[in-house]
C-alpha cells in the first residue's frame, strides 16, 4: 500500500509508537501424526491471552498458491507489493553487513555447502557450520582473482558469505547455481540476458576455483551463489508513512532490506535478547519499529518440528517485555510459513494478530492458523498490514471528503 496514490494525504505524524514483530517462518502446517502444527503444538500463554485481547487474521504474503523468499515476505509487511518490487539476496545481505555498494555493482548471497565424492549436494548449508568456521574459508575464497572482474568475498554469518562483482560491463541477470534441492549437482550459472554474460562467464570461473579451494574440506567443500542483484530505488517509509522508523535484526539480510526502504538500523548482537534490550533503550527516540525473529524459520527449514515449537515458545516468554514498553500498536506477524514438514519455505497463508486499544476479542482465542482464520481481519493480502498499524495508531486522516 505504499504505493497508494493519495498515501500522503492519508498519513500524518503523531507521537504514537508501533512495534512490528516480524516471527520469521511464522506459520507451519499439521504433523501428520497429531494434525496439530507447530503454533498448536507450542505451549503460548503470551500470545494466545494477547490474540484474546486483539484483532487478528492470516496474511497472503504474495498470492495464493506462491511460495515467498524472506525479501518478498518482508517487503509485502512494509507494504511495497513484492512482485513490483522484487529485490535480490545478494544486495541485502551486502547492506546488512556494511558494505559499500554502487550503481555498477552485482552482489550475490553465497551458502557454503557440502558434496559427495561425484559432486552432488549432501547438504546445502553445510550443516549450518558457525561464523568461526566459515571466516577462515571466506579468506582462502577472497583470494581468487577472475581476470576481467573486481571480485571481493565478504563474511556474513554461518554458511553463509557476499561475492560482490564491481566493474563497467556486468549484469543481474544472472541464475543461481542453488538448485535447491539435495541429492544433485549445483548448477552453472547462466546469464538470463546479453547484458550479463560476462557476470556468468566470471562466476563459473569463480565457482570452479572455489571447488579446487575448498576440496578436502570436511564439511564446506563447495559453495552456491544466488540472488544476484544490483542496487534498487525505493519509496522510503520514513516519507511515505510519516514516520521516523528503526529496524532491529541481528542478521544481516534484514538489516539490509531495512536500510533500503528507508528505516534507521539500530546496533544490535546476536540474540532476541540483545534486540529487546536494543529496543528497549530506544523506544523513546522512534515511532515505529521493525524487530526480527528468527529461530522459528531455521528449525522449519532443517525439518525439526519440535525444535520450531521450542522456538516458537521461547519466544512466547519474551512477550511480556514488550507489553511493558505499552506500545500503542503492537503487530505479530510472519513474513511466510515455513513448515517443518516441508522444510522449506511454504505456501501457507501466516497468522496476524494486531493490539491495541481499539482492539478487543473477535472470537480467537489462541495463536495459531485455524484460530486466526476465524478472526475479525479475515485472510488479507500482507501489504495491508501497514495500513492496519498506521490506522490503530491514529496516523490516518479520513480518505475524501
Amino acid at each position: 500500500m505504499i504505493d497508494f496514490p493519495y498515501i500522503r494525504d492519508l498519513v500524518h505524524s503523531t507521537p504514537s509508537k508501533i512495534v512490528l514483530l516480524v516471527v520469521d517462518g511464522l506459520g507451519g502446517a499439521p504433523h501428520p501424526k497429531t494434525g496439530k502444527s507447530e503454533l498448536e503444538t507450542a505451549s503460548l500463554p503470551h500470545l494466545d491471552r494477547l490474540a484474546r485481547d486483539s484483532t487478528c487474521g492470516l496474511t497472503v504474503p504474495v498470492a495464493p498458491g506462491i511460495t515467498p523468499g524472506s525479501g518478498p515476505g518482508h517487503m509485502a509487511l512494509f507494504g511495497y507489493d513484492p512482485v513490483k518490487y522484487l529485490l535480490g539476496r545478494g544486495v541485502l545481505e551486502a547492506l546488512g553487513i556494511g558494505v559499500a555498494l554502487s550503481d555498477g555493482d552485482v552482489a550475490a548471497r553465497g551458502n557454503f555447502c557440502s558434496v559427495d565424492g561425484d559432486g552432488r549436494i549432501l547438504d546445502r548449508r553445510a550443516g549450518r557450520i558457525s561464523t568461526e568456521e566459515s571466516a577462515p574459508l571466506v579468506q582462502k575464497l577472497a583470494a581468487i582473482k577472475v581476470p576481467g572482474a573486481e571480485l571481493t568475498v565478504h563474511p556474513v554469518k554461518d554458511h553463509r558469505f557476499v561475492m560482490v562483482l564491481r566493474g563497467d560491463d556486468f549484469g543481474d541477470g544472472v541464475s543461481g547455481t542453488d538448485p535447491e534441492a539435495n541429492g544433485v549437482a549445483p548448477l552453472p550459472a547462466v546469464s538470463l540476458s546479453q547484458e550479463a554474460q560476462h557476470t556468468a562467464e566470471v562466476v563459473n570461473r569463480f565457482v570452479s576455483q572455489a571447488r579446487d579451494i575448498l576440496r578436502g574440506q570436511p564439511k564446506a567443500n563447495m559453495v552456491l551463489l544466488r540472488g544476484f542483484s544490483r542496487l534498487p530505488r525505493l519509496p522510503s517509509v520514513a516519507s511515505r508513512y510519516a514516520l521516523n522508523p528503526a529496524a532491529i535484526a541481528a542478521y544481516p539480510m534484514y538489516r539490509g532490506l531495512a536500510q533500503l526502504v528507508g528505516m534507521t538500523v539500530l546496533r544490535t548482537s546476536a540474540t532476541f535478547d540483545d534486540e529487546l534490550v536494543t529496543l528497549e533503550t530506544t523506544f523513546a527516540q522512534h515511532d515505529f519499529f521493525f524487530i526480527h525473529y528468527k529461530p522459528a524459520d531455521a528449525a522449519g527449514e532443517d525439518g525439526d518440528f519440535d525444535a520450531k515449537v521450542r522456538a516458537l515458545e521461547a519466544l512466547d516468554e519474551h512477550i511480556p517485555r514488550l507489553l511493558d514498553l505499552k506500545p500503542d500498536v503492537l503487530v505479530v506477524a510472519g513474513d511466510h510459513a515455513t513448515p517443518a514438514i516441508l522444510k522449506a519455505h511454504g505456501w501457507q497463508p501466516v497468522p496476524l494478530l494486531v493490539h491495541s486499544a481499539l482492539t478487543k476479542n473477535d472470537g480467537v482465542h489462541e495463536f495459531s492458523e485455524r484460530a486466526c482464520r476465524q478472526g475479525g481481519l479475515g485472510v488479507i493480502p500482507a501489504t495491508g498490514v501497514m495500513m492496519l498499524a498506521l490506522a490503530h495508531a491514529g496516523k490516518l486522516h479520513k480518505f475524501g471528503p
